[in-house]
């Protein structure tokens, strides 16, 4: 992943807005999948082998999961999962909420028919990568490969020190938020939900810290776009990646 703090404005200018009221704590990456990407996902969904989703479970999230997931060497899986890592790869606005160290390999999932919620649970705070390699869980994304309207229920519900937040979000829309959230998938009572959720190990460990860089780096895109650069928007940059290089481990 590569991005500059000056290639972010890109974010604020992202389409309309979304009616959605999502916290603080949660940051919506609009359009991250392009349309045609998104035809071609909803294609391959449509003749999928699913399989239970229990069975990539721990114990005791084996307890309140009841949905399907795609395996993961997959034609569907394996090309959805293309999808989305190029996508994050050409999102500024992905690195700068997240400062990417690691990400965990993209899974695709459906609720709906008889499988069709997540109760409450906390995810795993480290997951094994196939090859071996550890991930911590600092960041939970998921991206919605279906319209709102194709299903009922379904809203992705994040606890935090604010209260319940609901997310359903148009097909191609992503959101992040903690990974140590107590979170879960509401019961889907008519079609299916399709979405594709994986976990982001970061540079900087800190949510506070994350989401103080994460404000300074907005706020000096606002500033540039309003004014141009001046010696107080480079000072401002130098103090980004001063914090930056104190907080980040790589």
């Amino acid at each position: 992943m590569r991005a500059g703090v000056d290639d972010l404005a890109r974010f604020h200018l992202l389409g309309r807005p979304i009616a959605v009221d999502v916290p603080a704590v949660s940051e919506l990456l609009p359009a991250l999948l392009a349309p045609a990407d998104l035809r071609q996902a909803q294609e391959l969904l449509a003749r999928a082998p699913w399989a239970d989703g229990r069975d990539s479970a721990g114990r005791q999230a084996r307890e309140v999961k009841n949905n399907q997931q795609l395996p993961h060497d997959c034609e569907a899986a394996t090309a959805i999962r293309g999808m989305v890592l190029r996508a994050l790869d050409k999102s500024p606005p992905f690195f700068s909420a997240t400062l990417p160290l690691r990400v965990f390999t993209p899974r695709i999932n459906r609720y709906g028919g008889e499988q069709n919620n997540y109760g409450p649970h906390i995810d795993n705070a480290v997951r094994l990568l196939p090859d071996g390699q550890r991930v911590r869980t600092d960041i939970s994304c998921t991206v919605f490969l279906n319209p709102p309207d194709a299903y009922d229920g379904g809203e992705l519900t994040v606890q935090h020190s604010y209260g319940e937040q609901r997310i359903k979000l148009p097909a191609g829309h992503a959101v992040l938020y903690p990974g140590n959230s107590l979170h879960q998938v509401q019961p889907v009572t008519r079609g299916h939900r399709l979405a594709c959720f994986f976990w982001i190990e970061s540079m900087v460990r800190s949510d506070e810290q994350r989401r103080l860089l994460y404000e300074l780096d907005m706020n000096l895109l606002a500033l540039r776009q309003q004014h141009g650069e001046s010696p107080e928007t480079t000072a401002l940059t130098g103090t980004y990646h001063n914090l930056l290089r104190m907080w980040a481990n790589t």
